[in-house]
């Protein structure tokens, strides 16, 4: 769908770099109605796509002025965010196998990195040199590391279960924890640094403090597992003026879920789910906020990365860039960039704003279907292949295309989704006369352009042949009916 980037940050440092300002042309997929000029707005646009790593790329990490990405090269590679030029000290290397995980501490004077080689190695910024190694208990490989607010404390998660959480300023392991038959492979500490939560390839997010209790459990959170979690930067008070947090996570079910976590002064801990995004169609491997929170980025499976408006889970944009799975994903905390790496080896970069004044397409239905008494699921279509619709499915979906004005037609012709993938021009026009309406009583067409990458959210899977002949078909049958409408 995407064109090719017109430039790109090459691997020899310092023989170009790219401009900040360039938009690309259709770059990504703009959800809402959207017009062909406003692609080239500022909404949107491919700032450059970096290209200094030789293996996938697994993670990516601002700092106010530096941008870090790891890779299962053994590599880190630091660029400064003013030109996203490589700095001379960059890459790093120390490890001796693939670097799993990044990040910065509050200053950004220090740089963490965790990696199969069983170490996490903190890094100046100043020099490019190795500050401290930080070994793992029990020698296992280490999977993700994360700072606290403050710097004061750093979090590593191990492919065994163990955690390890260090006392910073001396370097030195404060407290050990454990989940056992399985691997911590997410952490992020709550904003006001007293807490943090873990995810794991079994599924479960767990809530711990700082003398390593363990405080709440959220059993099953992701089915097949969790890939990634972040807490939003702001505190917020809950109506009986507890003080809560909102928690991102992702997993390999597809979703990417938003969770308000309480700290009830009596009951102890409560975590609620908010919202469950269902924007991408394959394991969504990475998630990050926004500095103000107000946003939510993630990167799947399926080549996608997806941005939302975090409060109430309206999916702004879809950008396809990549060709390979997304496997990370951050906001800048000081300008409105978003850094993408992906299996591809490349770090795409992204100037995104808020969608204020786009008309972001909200995923009321498909996308934060969760009702406000206890998370359950509403039922529908959006969770359906096409095929499986019902009359009532394919009628629901008329109405939030905007077709209301086919949908009697639709309804005295008993369509269902079988018979919405077999519709054909002949069809519409002779047998359902679709063909006779008149045009005063149709939508503005020409400035709603049909969302292909919406239908990718009508199946659980899209992998399989027959799936992928279904949805060419039903663009298809997308496309004739607003030809006839169109020509009529």
């Amino acid at each position: 769908m995407g064109q090719t980037p017109a430039f790109s940050v090459r691997k020899t440092k310092g023989e170009w770099c790219c401009p900040l300002r360039q938009t690309l042309p259709l770059p990504v997929f703009l959800k809402g109605p959207v017009r062909q000029q406003d692609i080239n707005t500022n909404m949107v646009s491919l700032v450059c796509t970096l290209q200094s790593h030789r293996d996938d790329v697994n993670c990516c990490a601002f700092s106010g002025s530096l941008l870090a990405t790891c890779s299962a090269d053994k590599s880190i590679c630091v660029y400064s965010t003013r030109d996203f030029s490589e700095l001379p000290f960059s890459p790093l290397s120390g490890h001796g196998y693939g670097v799993h995980c990044c990040c910065f501490s509050a200053c950004g004077q220090y740089l963490a990195s965790c990696s199969t080689d069983a170490t996490t190695v903190v890094w100046s910024m100043d020099t490019g040199e190795i500050e401290a190694v930080l070994e793992h208990p029990g020698r296992s490989p280490v999977r993700v590391c994360a700072f606290s607010p403050d710097s004061s404390y750093l979090v590593s998660g191990g492919s065994d279960g163990t955690i390890a959480l260090w006392d910073f300023t001396s370097r030195t392991l404060r407290r050990t924890g454990a989940v056992t038959d399985t691997s911590i492979v997410a952490c992020s500490f709550t904003p006001s640094g007293q807490l943090f939560i873990t995810g794991s390839t079994y599924g479960d997010l767990r809530l711990w403090d700082l003398n390593m209790n363990h405080l709440h459990a959220e059993k099953n959170a992701h089915d097949l597992g969790v890939s990634c979690c972040q807490f939003a930067p702001q505190i917020m008070k809950g109506p009986d003026g507890c003080v809560q947090f909102r928690l991102a996570s992702c997993g390999q079910d597809s979703l990417l879920k938003i969770w308000i976590v309480s700290l009830l002064s009596a009951a102890g801990i409560k975590m609620q789910l908010a919202h469950s995004l269902m924007g991408q169609s394959a394991p969504v491997l990475s998630c990050a906020y926004s500095a103000d929170g107000q946003m939510l980025v993630s990167g799947s499976v399926d080549k996608t990365v997806t941005v939302y408006q975090a409060n109430q889970g309206i999916l702004l944009y879809t950008l396809n860039q990549h060709d390979r799975y997304v496997t990370a994903c951050a906001f800048s905390p000081t300008a409105p960039l978003i850094a993408t790496g992906s299996m591809d080896k490349t770090v795409n970069i992204w100037r995104v704003e808020d969608g204020s004044g786009a008309q972001g397409k909200s995923l009321s239905d498909q996308a934060a279907s969760v009702s406000s008494s206890g998370g359950r699921k509403s039922s529908g279509h959006s969770r359906l292949m096409v095929s499986e619709w019902s009359e009532e499915d394919v009628l629901a979906w008329l109405r939030e295309e905007g077709l209301e004005a086919v949908i009697d037609v639709f309804k005295s012709n008993n369509i269902d989704g079988e018979e919405l993938l077999s519709l054909t021009k002949e069809t519409l026009s002779s047998e359902m006369h679709i063909g006779k309406m008149t045009a005063h009583t149709t939508p503005d067409l020409y400035s709603s352009p049909i969302p292909c990458s919406r239908f990718w959210m009508y199946s659980t899977y899209t992998v399989c042949v027959s799936l992928y002949v279904l949805y060419i078909q039903y663009v298809c049958a997308y496309i004739y009916i607003y030809i006839i409408i169109i020509m009529s």
